[in-house]
């Protein structure tokens, strides 16, 4: 989400940019990738290396539909940091994706 007018970037952040794409993917399947990176506020070329991170992983698969991408999230798929194996990406996407927060 953009930072709110006259606020700075934190330094940090709990989530990284892979984990912030997945609940936009999740929300519409259809997305196009630069409006995730405008959602998110990072390049549309990051948004693609991510997609194609998430894919080559097994998070994501994605089948082209005339000019669009259309993307289906393995949400099975277990998370990949030894802490945090344990859980499927399903909890991450559920947590971000059941509401948004107020604007």
């Amino acid at each position: 989400m953009p930072e709110p007018q006259g606020e700075s970037p934190p330094g940090w952040t709990f989530l990284t940019h892979h984990a912030r794409v997945l609940p936009e993917i999740a929300r519409d399947p259809e997305v196009r990738l630069r409006d995730i990176a405008a959602t998110i506020g990072i390049t549309e070329r990051t948004v693609q290396g991510i997609v194609n991170d998430l894919h080559e992983a097994g998070y994501l698969t994605r089948e082209r539909v005339g000019r669009r991408n259309t993307y289906v999230l393995n949400p099975d798929r277990h998370l990949r940091y030894p802490t945090e194996s344990g859980f499927a990406v399903r909890h991450l996407i559920e947590i971000f994706t059941e509401s948004r927060p107020p604007t």
